[in-house]
């Protein structure tokens, strides 16, 4: 068993950034300025993949008790904004590797003989994608890595150091799936089959 670390967690991404998604079971910890799930990927976290991945869409809902007041004015009392995020893929394998990897203490797979990784940055293929759904019928961890800067405050205030956690996951969502369906676009001959995914999750 591989416990993600921090250098885990650096050397898992394949480019300068991390993927955009990561589901797991728990909201992890901050440790050497990222955020890193607890546990084993695989097992409490799945890493999705960016290939061929639509646009991640955040959709925000605000909950308010609204009222106009006798002078015509309008008065709200703001309890809270629940977020609904929704993204799909096109002809993403339906696995990432040909069988199941071992991971080393850097987030980089330990048997590359005879297992290179059918999507280009090792994330999940769309059978560990299903199977995180089928397995998740309760909330469960979002993190999503994208220009969200002001997540990194200290003091309440932005700083400049504030704008250097790019390369990471800056924000963690506790959501639901609300949809999630799949398409076999087309059958492989040996490895793999290539499918079609969209999903859709709301915040609890």
């Amino acid at each position: 068993m591989t416990e993600a670390t921090s250098a885990y967690m650096a050397g898992r991404k394949k480019w300068g950034r991390p993927q955009a998604l990561l589901f797991a079971n728990n909201p992890g910890r901050m440790l050497d300025g990222r955020y890193v799930p607890f546990g084993e990927e695989g097992e409490d976290f799945i890493v999705l993949s960016d290939d061929n991945r639509s646009p991640i869409v955040l959709t925000s809902q605000r909950i308010e008790s609204r009222r106009r007041m006798v002078n015509g004015t309008m008065r709200s009392y703001h309890i809270a904004d629940k977020w609904s995020v929704g993204c799909g893929w096109t002809m993403l394998p339906s696995r990432s590797f040909a069988r199941k990897v071992l991971w080393d203490l850097n987030g980089k797979p330990t048997n590359k003989d005879g297992c290179e990784p059918f999507t280009t940055d090792a994330g999940a293929g769309g059978v560990e994608l299903t199977d995180w759904y089928e397995k998740n019928n309760g909330p469960f961890y979002v993190y999503m890595g994208y220009d969200k800067f002001d997540h990194f405050t200290f003091g309440g205030e932005i700083t400049d150091d504030s704008f250097n956690f790019l390369p990471v996951y800056n924000d963690i969502k506790l959501m639901y799936f609300t949809t999630y369906d799949y398409t076999v676009e087309k059958r492989g001959q040996q490895t793999y089959d290539f499918w079609t995914i969209n999903l859709s999750l709301e915040e609890a």
